[in-house]
C-alpha cells in the first residue's frame, strides 16, 4: 500500500466531505491514530447523521481511547485515503443509543454480534468518541 498524504477536510469545515463520510458509511474497518501515536489502530466505525463515531473496546491506558484524550488531534484513514481529525467526547443518551444502532445495522454478521452486544456495556459506551474535521 502507498502512503498516503494526509488532508484536511477544508477550512471552517464542521463536517466531513460526502466522499469521505461514504467512504467511512461502508469500510469495515478504518485506522485512527493520535497525534502522540505513531502507528494505526484498526476500529469499527459508524456514521450518523453525517457524523462519525468510534467505540473503544478496551479502555487500556495504552490504547488509541486514552491517546486521543490526552491529545486529541490525529488523522483517520479509510481506505488510501487518509484526514486530519480531532476527537470529541459523546455525551446524551439518544445519541449514545442512536450509534448502538448504527453498530448493530453495520455490523449485522453473525460473527460481529458478539462484538455489537459487547458495545453496550456501560463501560465501553463511555468511549464513544465523534471525530470532526482538524
Amino acid at each position: 500500500m502507498k502512503s498516503a498524504r494526509p488532508v484536511a477536510a477544508g477550512p471552517g469545515r464542521k463536517t466531513f466531505p460526502p466522499r469521505v463520510l461514504d467512504a467511512l458509511a461502508v469500510e469495515k474497518m478504518i485506522g485512527i491514530r493520535s497525534g502522540r501515536i505513531h502507528r494505526y489502530t484498526g476500529v469499527w466505525a459508524v456514521v450518523v447523521r453525517g457524523r462519525v463515531y468510534v467505540r473503544s473496546w478496551n479502555d487500556k491506558e495504552t490504547g488509541w481511547y486514552r491517546a486521543f484524550l490526552e491529545e486529541p488531534r490525529g488523522e483517520i484513514r479509510v481506505g488510501e485515503r487518509v484526514v486530519r481529525v480531532r476527537a470529541r467526547t459523546v455525551r446524551g443518551a439518544r445519541r449514545i443509543e442512536a450509534i448502538e444502532r448504527a453498530y448493530a445495522e453495520k455490523y449485522d454478521t453473525t460473527a460481529s454480534l458478539k462484538w455489537v452486544r459487547g458495545f453496550r456495556a456501560p463501560r465501553r459506551r463511555a468511549t464513544t468518541t465523534e471525530f470532526v474535521p482538524a
